[in-house]
């Protein structure tokens, strides 16, 4: 198991009688809880069918019928021993309400929701009756005899029932010679005049009769408890004393001939001259601890019209033997000179939760046999070395939760018997004061380096201060009989020390806590990799959120002895054979970035917390996977927390569920070299032949996709629209080349040469009108077309009007701001004999153009893409001055 929180160390070297609550405080806190507590347990057993259990069920000897709707006691087995029959609607118990039940112990009926009438000798039937629970439920009527016939009751819980003084004057509670604890509390209760049947009540040990309006208690009042001892007994939150003038002469010691060893008399608003009134009156009675908690003694912070209690406010407990005194929760702002100067019992002083800003010269005069005093949560700022003159066996002293700065250097070394300081949570800068003593708790403060003094101790508590260098942790590990040190919530990340400098052996120190620092930082700069070394009986360490991304080698070698070792929530992305110590029992590296780790560095270990990493899951993770599910190792947390983060597939699943299978190395890597040189050597073959059928038979794979294209959309081949234009196109080419022209071109194009051509053309040699002047039949023909198409060979360079042609073509598309000119190159002509005419050179430096092919089954595709760009109608646009036309792709 994990050794304890700091904390709980912290409980633990107090001792037990630190550590638990008083009887006093247990009271109190079930005074104040009583409201609640049975409504709480009534929530949970509400919600507990998911948990398996029926909220109205028995067993024979458990009959829990809790929320059940109940008007009435149910049928109970007479092996019954609890009955619960809380939160229902119970009206009336009679005589005759319950069965024999000779075995029932523990009836409890509070917290009905309707009124409860309880008759006479309701409860006769239960003869063995243990504990009698009526709580928070409103009592209309109490029969006086109610309780006659429960001659082994051993308590009786009445709390918030609504009832009078006529419960305590009445003698409601004669018989009840088992009666040890009856609670009366948060009821209606004003007049303490005890009935003289409690005289009888011999068992009797705890009364609380706290939260209800009981103004004055005197001693004729209580004459029926005298000659008795109570461990507990409860006048808290009463206005006692507070709300109505007391005579003394007349009410005198209301605890006469009584041995009290708890007496809680808290929240009844005292203020400094009705507590020594007080104490006055109960002068002599045995009173060992005295609760006077929630109290308005005391001027607080800057009123002077209260005052704060002083030498003989308490001077009438001299003979009281009183060894705790409980004076929390109030305003004394300051301690006067011999305040408790008669209290030579005291073994226990309270004043936390005040406003103690000074502490008068023999504040704690006579306090002999003082040992344990709690100042806590006070408005302290400065300790002086005659602050705790006085105190020669105190052993505990809690000055948590106060403004401490500065306290001079002999303020705690006169208390030779000081076993525990407690100064968590002020505001020291240095630790020149500190004595040796055993426990030293100094968290919380603003150390921001340590002095160099002799110092011993079992135990420091030093976490969230503003420490910084590693020296200091060197300094504290030097520390004669340490067992135990606390750091967490430092700045550690500097080093300064010379390595060279052999560490000396520590033999005491079992446990480390290095938790939330900056250890990264200085292990980065290669600096202070021995600060574990000499620490062979170390058992604890923590180093968790200290920002690691690695561990230096070797830096666990010397932690012979260790068991525990946390490094959760840091950045490790890998363990290396050799980093963890080789007897390590149980290792937490949850909330690290571990992607593939090796089981191998886990085989000594009995306990292991490995949660919320981010495992890769590829077949590296394969032996890993396996060890998780063969392991004897405890696994801590969920499966669900042990999850892939990587690939996405897999991202968020437990690696419990992830399958190996196919994981074996050889066989995978056997089969994916195979697959690897199949698939490449497929996909090289097929990518060549399709290179090589591609190339060859271009033209015939063009006609085949022609073929289909018609097959598919049923032979609907594209037409013109008909438009503003006369023509399709306007060949323009030299009359030489027109037998060429001819039967690549208009056989091909021209819907006068066949049928299956779509586009209506128009050249010189057949729609140019005779006699017309050619420069007229020209113009006619490129401004009724809608788009003119150049056939440029050598003889149309060479040919006047085919040049003309080309420039009157130029003008239409400056006139229509549209790319209407369409450009073929024919036969062999360079770039340059391009560029010689003006023309052509201007067209050719600002627009692509087209060039016949060359191979004869490249001439279809050609002719598509031309058919293309004499149907594809042209978009207007203005960019500045300039005009921009569709290209045409290049063909080469």
């Amino acid at each position: 198991m994990w050794p304890p929180h700091p904390c709980v160390c912290h409980l633990q070297i107090q001792g037990q009688e630190l550590s638990g609550p008083s009887e006093a405080t247990k009271n109190s806190l079930r005074k104040i809880m009583g409201d609640h507590l049975d409504l709480l347990m009534g929530v949970v057993l509400m919600a507990s069918p998911v948990f398996g259990i029926s909220s109205c069920s028995l067993d024979g000897r458990i009959a829990l019928y809790r929320f059940c709707n109940l008007t009435q006691v149910p049928q109970i087995l007479n092996t019954t021993d609890s009955l619960l029959l809380s939160f229902n609607y119970i009206r009336t118990i009679t005589a005759t309400s319950f069965p024999f039940l000779e075995q029932l112990q523990l009836l409890e009926l509070g917290t009905q929701f309707t009124p409860l009438t309880i008759d006479r000798e309701a409860f006769r039937n239960l003869p063995n009756l243990r504990i009698l629970d009526l709580g928070k439920s409103q009592i209309d009527f109490l029969h006086p005899d109610a309780f006659q016939g429960l001659s082994h009751l051993f308590e009786l819980r009445l709390f918030s029932c609504g009832l009078s003084d006529a419960v305590l004057k009445d003698g409601y509670f004669r018989n009840l010679k088992s009666l040890t604890r009856l609670d009366l509390s948060i009821n209606q209760i004003g007049s303490l005049y005890l009935h003289l049947s409690f005289q009888e009540l011999n068992s009797l040990k705890s009364i609380d009769l706290s939260l209800n309006q009981i103004f004055t208690v005197c001693e004729s009042d209580l004459k029926p408890l005298q000659g008795k001892t109570l461990s507990f007994f409860s006048l808290a939150h009463n206005n006692l004393y507070s709300k109505v003038p007391v005579d003394w002469q007349k009410c005198m010691n209301p605890f006469r001939n009584m041995v009290l060893e708890t007496l809680d008399v808290s929240g009844n608003g005292w203020t400094v001259d009705i507590a020594g009134n007080f104490s006055n009156a109960i002068s002599g009675s045995q009173t060992f601890s005295l609760v006077l908690a929630h109290h308005i003694m005391g001027s607080g912070f800057g009123f002077h019209n209260i005052k704060d209690p002083d030498q003989n406010t308490f001077a009438g407990l001299a003979r009281s033997s009183v060894t705790r005194l409980d004076l929390s929760h109030g305003f004394i702002f300051s301690l006067s000179s011999r305040l408790f100067e008669t209290l030579k019992d005291l073994n226990v002083l309270n004043l936390a939760h005040n406003k103690i800003n000074k502490i008068a010269n023999e504040a704690f005069y006579g306090l002999s046999n003082l040992q344990i005093l709690n100042m806590s949560y006070n408005l302290l700022g400065e300790l002086y070395n005659s602050n705790f003159y006085g105190l020669p066996n105190i052993a505990y002293v809690d000055l948590r939760k106060n403004h401490i700065g500065i306290i001079q250097d002999q303020t705690f070394k006169f208390l030779e018997k000081l076993n525990t300081l407690d100064l968590r949570d002020n505001a020291l800068k240095t630790i020149y004061f500190i004595p040796s003593i055993p426990n030293i708790f100094l968290g919380g403060n603003k150390l921001v380096i340590l002095p160099n003094i002799s110092l011993t101790a079992n135990f420091i508590q030093l976490s969230e201060n503003k420490l910084e260098k590693l020296d200091d942790l060197y300094f504290l590990l030097q520390v004669p009989h340490l067992q135990i040190l606390i750091l967490n919530q430092n700045r550690f990340s500097s080093c300064s020390r010379n390595q060279s400098h052999t560490l000396p052996e520590n033999l005491s120190l079992e446990q480390l806590f290095l938790g939330e620092n900056m250890l990264q930082l200085a292990w980065e700069a290669g600096l202070c990799w021995d600060v574990f070394k000499g620490l062979s009986h170390l058992q604890v360490l923590y180093l968790n959120n200290n920002y690691l991304n690695f561990l230096p080698p070797g830096v666990f070698s010397d932690l012979t002895a260790l068991r525990g070792l946390s490094l959760n929530s840091n950045r490790l992305t890998v363990l290396s054979p050799g980093d963890l110590p080789a007897n390590l029992e149980i290792l937490d590296v949850s909330r690290n970035q571990l992607l593939s780790p090796d089981p191998k560095l886990f085989a000594s270990l009995s306990v292991l917390d490995i949660t919320h990493n981010k495992f890769v899951c590829a077949c590296e993770l394969t032996s890993f996977i396996n060890w998780l599910n063969q392991t004897s190792v405890t696994i801590f947390g969920s499966p669900a927390d042990i999850y892939c983060t990587y690939p996405n597939s897999f991202f968020g699943a437990s690696l419990y569920s992830i399958s190996t299978e196919g994981c074996d190395e050889e066989e995978v890597l056997k089969s994916l070299r195979f697959a690897l040189f199949i698939l490449f050597t497929v996909t090289l073959t097929l990518f060549f032949m399709t290179v090589l059928i591609v190339t060859k038979f271009r033209g015939f794979c063009f006609i085949c996709y022609k073929t289909a294209q018609r097959l598919v959309f049923k032979d609907h081949s594209q037409r013109t629209e008909p438009d503003a234009y006369k023509y399709d196109a306007y060949l323009c080419f030299s009359s030489k080349d027109f037998e060429w022209v001819q039967n690549a071109l208009l056989k091909h194009l021209d819907t006068q040469y066949s049928e299956q051509n779509r586009f209506n053309l128009c050249f010189e040699e057949r729609d140019f009108v005779p006699g017309e002047n050619h420069i007229a039949n020209i113009q006619d023909a490129v401004w009724s077309s809608r788009k003119i198409v150049c056939l440029v060979s050598r003889h149309f360079l060479r040919d006047g009007w085919c040049l003309e042609a080309f420039s009157y073509a130029q003008s239409r598309c400056l006139s229509d701001l549209s790319s209407v000119l369409i450009m073929v190159v024919v036969g062999s002509l360079s770039q340059y004999q391009l560029m010689k005419h003006q023309s052509i050179r201007g067209f050719v430096q600002k627009w692509q153009y087209l060039r016949w092919p060359e191979d004869l089954q490249d001439v279809g595709w050609f002719l598509n893409k031309l058919s293309e760009q004499i149907l594809k109608k042209e978009k207007e646009k203005k960019k500045g001055n300039n005009i921009e036309l569709q290209t045409v792709a290049t063909i080469s």
